[in-house]
């Protein structure tokens, strides 16, 4: 390890060097990053990741300086797997102006993937209104590069943090998006029955039963099947469980369910947003999905 550190801090030095002379001859920048990129290799081998990280930074300024800005970007991607070692924050942030530069080029693909990298790690962080922002980027850029799966997949997350976020109406039209976008897809419209019952999901827990049951007539316009499936007696019977205050009656119905298609498995993280609100309308509904 020392001398793994060893060799990281003579390169570095001798790129601090080549950046403070005048540079008469050749790219003193070009070279300087080269020094910095055998520095920063070092560093990880000795698993300093700080001090890799730092490097990697320098990299990208050098870059810069030469206007080439898919390198430097590249190089701010090195910093974030750096710093996603031991400070997420720093990690963000550096992969933050890598989505610039990759914007500012013209990536867009490469831009979509670090802004979902960085809605990620808020998310990991429980920061979800910067998780939210970020994967919202993500989701749009993968749209425009006509990578509808991959939006939708993020769209998916979006709605999951802001049910999290209790912000339901939000997550409740972000879920009939995707449902509508994939009904014609010929991959994605086996999923929609899901889908329509997490946004039925967050009606419930709006508590509002009339929106529910408006809401069963509209899934049945996006998704012409859907009454007949499980997920719809489901919501239907919790709604008319609610609506006549039967806590034995929303029992049964999550346990008939269950019985078939563990809940928890059909609608996948949303279930954690989902339990709460069964914890708080009876606590045997938690005992049955256990």
């Amino acid at each position: 390890m020392g001398d793994h550190e060893g060799r990281g801090d003579d390169f570095e030095k001798k790129a601090d060097q080549k950046l403070s002379g005048w540079g008469l001859f050749g790219n003193k920048y070009e070279e300087a990053a080269d020094l910095l990129d055998r520095a920063g290799n070092f560093f990880k081998l000795a698993k300093n990741w700080s001090r890799a990280a730092a490097v990697y930074k320098k990299i990208a300024d050098c870059h810069l300086q030469g206007d080439s800005k898919h390198e430097a970007a590249s190089a701010y991607v090195e910093a974030a797997n750096c710093y996603k070692k031991f400070s997420p924050q720093d990690a963000a942030q550096a992969l933050n102006h890598a989505v610039n530069l990759f914007l500012e080029i013209g990536r867009l693909n490469m831009a979509a993937r670090y802004s979902k990298d960085i809605g990620e790690i808020y998310q990991q962080e429980q920061d979800l209104e910067n998780a939210a922002v970020y994967l919202n980027r993500a989701a749009d850029l993968f749209d425009s590069e006509g990578q509808s799966s991959q939006a939708n997949s993020i769209t998916q997350k979006i709605a999951e943090i802001y049910a999290q976020l209790e912000k339901y109406q939000k997550a409740t039209e972000l879920f009939e998006e995707i449902a509508r976008k994939s009904i014609n897809n010929n991959l994605l419209k086996y999923g929609v029955r899901g889908i329509l019952l997490n946004a039925g999901l967050c009606q419930l827990c709006r508590g509002d039963t009339v929106a529910i049951n408006n809401s069963l007539e509209r899934y049945q316009d996006i998704d012409p099947t859907f009454s007949g499936t499980r997920e719809y007696k489901l919501l239907a019977d919790l709604a008319g469980s609610m609506d006549e205050g039967d806590v034995g009656k929303f029992t049964d119905a999550v346990k008939e369910f269950d019985s078939m298609t563990r809940l928890v498995q059909s609608i996948g993280n949303f279930s954690l947003f989902f339990l709460h609100y069964l914890e708080d309308a009876s606590s045997r509904v938690v005992y049955y999905l256990r």
